[in-house]
């Protein structure tokens, strides 16, 4: 019985060294750490002969649990193999039951280049819960609209001084054209996206319903992207 869980125990690490794709550099890890792979398998050829002593007369059951060991680690190992494209399927999951507006992580790479999706609303419109000057607000995407555009109020609650504004920018609406306050940003973001030191308007109270990610913000992404029911910002 021990010989025979000694060659799963090998085997398992055979399958693993070619599922690896890259039995040189294996070869070599093996090679540097020969010491360390020795006494592991030592170790474990211990743990085994002590195991093997609670199946004496029981070989059925031995090999049932060894296949059950087996199928375990086989299904670590796929798992491991294939871990960026289960990842990609958890997060088309996860786009599919968060509610409309929340931003979902979709990429993180070694360079620092993150990708951000956001769902659809039922209302066709694609709003992101984001954050100015570091404060909570909600913000429509409008690649229509040329800069950020904030309501008085959450300019205020952002941190701008809006008794001192100045509403000398004309700004073209399906109501004809009314005036806006210049500011600049300290930081916009969309979850890990930030983008600072952003050219932004503040309307005019009642002028706006809802406050405007514009192209200030898009356009210094790395892309955005619209697919069906998703936009997905890069940056």
């Amino acid at each position: 019985m021990l010989a025979i869980l000694i060659a799963i125990l090998a085997g398992l690490v055979a399958l693993y060294w070619a599922l690896s794709g890259d039995t040189d550099s294996f070869a070599a890890a093996a090679s540097d750490n020969a010491a360390y792979i020795v006494a592991g398998l030592a170790l474990a050829a211990l743990y085994l002969s002590t195991m093997s002593g609670d199946y004496q007369g029981k070989r059925r059951e031995a090999v049932r649990h060894a296949a059950t060991w087996i199928v375990i680690a086989l299904g670590l190992i796929v798992a491991y193999t294939y871990r960026e494209e289960l990842k990609t399927v958890a997060y088309r999951v996860a786009g599919e039951v968060l509610p409309p507006g929340h931003s979902l992580l979709v990429e993180n790479a070694p360079t620092g280049e993150q990708a951000v999706r956001l769902r659809r609303h039922d209302n066709g419109h694609f709003v992101a819960r984001g954050a100015v000057n570091g404060v909570s607000l909600s913000l429509l995407v409008d690649t229509g609209a040329s800069t950020v555009v904030l309501r008085p109020a959450d300019a205020e609650r952002a941190g701008v001084d809006t008794k001192s504004l100045s509403f000398t920018a004309p700004v073209s609406t399906a109501n004809g054209t009314t005036y806006a306050a210049p500011v600049r940003l300290k930081a916009v973001s969309v979850g890990p996206l930030e983008i600072r030191d952003v050219e932004a308007l503040v309307a005019q109270p009642g002028a706006l319903s809802e406050n405007l990610l514009g192209m200030s913000f898009l356009k210094r992404l790395r892309s955005y992207e619209f697919s069906g029911d998703f936009l997905t910002l890069r940056g």
